[in-house]
């Protein structure tokens, strides 16, 4: 029986984990990063291979070797605008897919492209017509994906896992907000949670198309910092005014991950409370 292969392109936060999740369930893994001090890092800590490549120049001169299964596209923007966006991700999926034209290809988006407002469900057959530039590039990289054999998109919600929560951060520095009257629903997922998912929609079971990857209990921003208040016997943040300008948009929904269970998969951490109270 063959061994199937992955390629992690974007071994960060998340990218990272996933690779080790793979690994883990005796696949074939390859990780690629952008810099060349990561790759050299992680291929020394790593019982798999690592290197450095820039997806957002032509990848014609790759050397030779087996075809990955699936390709999962977890690169970051480093925070960048819509330039950044277009470059890293656009053409970074666009040349992914005419070096490997025969691998699956699992491109990690974000639900940020839902814009709605009202606190409404949302599910991956709701409009998704961002009103940032950022949204709008992420929106054409998850139509170049899907236009492939096979391509899949996973919509992350906020990412939060060990040593990173800018929520928890915030609170505990004593620099949270709660903007206009604290009613704005969060949306968020574990970083070991996100990995899981990514092997579960890299299956070849799994039907490709568009999978949000959120937990199941979306929070108000007032209900998670009274929660987060309660726990650690801290005041409530004082109340502002709403930040508009966030990149990728002010938003207001409660996103499904209804479609993403039916495949079996299952949240270690259901809510964000559920790690949020736990020591470090």
């Amino acid at each position: 029986m063959m061994v199937p292969s992955v390629l992690i392109v974007g071994c960060g936060f998340v990218g990272e984990a996933a690779a080790d999740r793979f690994h883990a369930a005796g696949w074939r893994v390859e990780g690629w990063t952008h810099s060349e001090e990561s790759a050299a890092r992680l291929g020394a800590e790593k019982p798999y291979p690592v290197a450095a490549h820039d997806i957002t120049a032509p990848l014609g001169g790759l050397p030779g070797g087996p075809v990955p299964d699936v390709i999962v596209d977890c690169v970051s923007s480093s925070r960048g605008g819509a330039d950044q966006y277009r470059r890293v991700y656009l053409e970074g999926a666009r040349n992914l897919r005419a070096a490997f034209p025969a691998a699956r290809l699992l491109f990690t988006g974000s639900t940020s492209v839902y814009a709605q407002t009202d606190g409404a469900w949302v599910d991956e057959d709701s409009p998704a017509e961002p009103d940032r530039d950022t949204g709008r590039v992420l929106r054409e990289t998850e139509a170049l994906v899907l236009a492939a054999p096979g391509g899949t998109v996973a919509r992350l919600a906020g990412i939060y896992g060990p040593g990173r929560s800018a929520l928890r951060r915030k609170f505990l520095a004593g620099e949270s907000v709660i903007e206009g009257d604290g009613a704005r629903w969060l949306n968020q997922i574990h970083r070991d949670d996100a990995a899981g998912a990514l092997f579960r929609l890299a299956q070849p079971d799994a039907p490709p198309g568009i999978y949000n990857v959120a937990d199941d209990t979306p929070l108000t921003q007032l209900g998670l910092h009274a929660a987060l208040a309660e726990r650690f016997a801290r005041p409530l943040p004082p109340f502002g005014p709403v930040d508009t300008h966030r990149k990728r948009g002010w938003t207001s929904k409660r996103v499904s991950n209804r479609r993403l269970r039916a495949l079996g998969w299952r949240p270690e951490f259901p809510s964000f409370l559920d790690w949020a109270f736990v020591p470090g």
